[in-house]
């Protein structure tokens, strides 16, 4: 008989939330617990990446307190097995990733395993399990920092992938956090279609499919999700956006290096369009990336299609997730320091989307969305997954 799971997955890049704790902390709660209450799964995935902050030794204690008061809560009460991992070691340089995931089953699940990369075998999973810290030794997960040579350019940061690998009824899956590169300067991003950070990006998504699809243990579906720093093609959407203006490139004075980009507009006063630097991305009229969730602009987010071989993902149907407004008053508008873009994603492998269901006519039961639209989560609006698995008791 085919049952089903009610799984929720979620990715955040929770970093700027422990650099101004209080207000944008308990929204963000509020908004995840009411997702959960909304779509009443029975498996919970939660990754976070960037925990702690950039201020990870002042702010690493706030992110446990963080990590517990959701443990804790009145709304995930029924939620009797809990597993908790949090990479907070930043004293040690080679394997801090800042990462963090949390996994909640609810006492309705009753067939749940997780697997044990040590002996190589699935055990049943009970109680609270909490893993704070490096990580080493830890048997039921995996951990790994990008190798240094991945940094061909900038300082070596934390970056890298964590897995968990699960049996819900009898289907197996491996639930994967990642974060990637991020674009260090829109000047430089601007140079080449695609960008060299893209490049960077590519090599190490493919490094961890390879990892996580290698021989060691028998390959399984996969969800891929986090923060992937996936960017719209700088280039080309510049020159989209600066089709009828006029564009100027300021070098400064003493090299050759561009200092800024100004696009103006070739009557209307020569109002400024666009104007980018190397942490400045203004555009005059950023309701393009709202309007239609941002759609007209898809057609530049190209850096998940050199892996359609491997994996796929579900439409997207909402707004770039980065970079918000982290005013609290401005919950649904962009930062100009970036230009708005779908970094934060949950992508799959294709035998991973096969097990979703499929309502008769063909329609998935996914949906995949932003958590908080419309209120201040920080810079980066987390993204879910829900969907009814496919499970089959025999």
């Amino acid at each position: 008989m085919e049952t089903y799971t009610d799984v929720l997955l979620v990715t955040a890049n929770v970093g700027s939330l422990f650099d101004n704790v209080g207000e944008i902390q308990s929204e963000w709660l509020r908004e995840f617990y009411t997702t959960v209450h909304n779509h009443k799964p029975q498996f919970i995935a939660l990754h976070f990446q960037e925990v702690g902050g950039k201020d990870y030794m002042v702010n690493m204690g706030h992110a446990e307190d963080f990590f517990w008061s959701i443990e804790s809560s009145e709304e995930m009460k029924d939620f009797d097995r809990v597993c908790v991992y949090v990479d907070n070691q930043f004293q040690a340089e080679d394997s801090f990733t800042a990462l963090g995931s949390m996994y909640f089953i609810h006492k309705a699940l009753k067939n749940i395993f997780q697997y044990d990369f040590n002996v190589k075998d699935f055990k049943a999973v009970s109680g609270q399990n909490k893993y704070v810290g490096s990580l080493d030794g830890v048997t039921t997960v995996e951990k790994e920092k990008f190798p240094k040579n991945f940094w061909p350019d900038f300082k070596w940061s934390r970056k890298g992938f964590m897995r968990t690998r699960w049996i819900i009824h009898n289907q197996g899956l491996d639930l994967v956090n990642v974060h990637l590169f991020h674009d260090a300067s829109n000047l430089i991003a601007c140079n080449s279609s695609p960008s060299i950070y893209s490049a960077n990006r590519k090599k190490a998504l493919r490094y961890v499919i390879n990892r996580i699809s290698d021989s060691s243990y028998t390959p399984l579906p996969f969800f891929l999700f986090g923060d992937f720093n996936f960017r719209l093609d700088t280039l080309s959407l510049v020159q989209h956006l600066s089709t009828s203006a006029d564009v100027q490139t300021v070098k400064k004075d003493s090299s050759n290096e561009v200092e800024k980009i100004i696009c103006e507009e070739k009557d209307n006063d020569h109002k400024v369009l666009l104007h980018i630097e190397a942490k400045l991305f203004a555009y005059l009229h950023q309701a393009v990336f709202r309007e239609d969730n941002g759609k007209a602009l898809l057609k530049y987010d190209k850096e998940v299609t050199a892996f359609h071989d491997v994996i796929t993902e579900e439409e997207i149907l909402f707004p770039p997730s980065y970079p918000y407004s982290e005013e609290y008053t401005k919950p649904t508008q962009y930062m100009n320091t970036r230009c708005p873009s779908w970094c934060d994603r949950i992508l799959m492998s294709h035998t991973a989307q096969e097990f979703i269901h499929t309502r008769d006519g063909g329609e998935r039961s996914a949906v995949y969305n932003t958590l908080g639209p419309s209120v201040c989560m920080g810079d980066h609006k987390p993204v879910f997954l829900y969907f009814a698995l496919k499970t089959n008791d025999h």
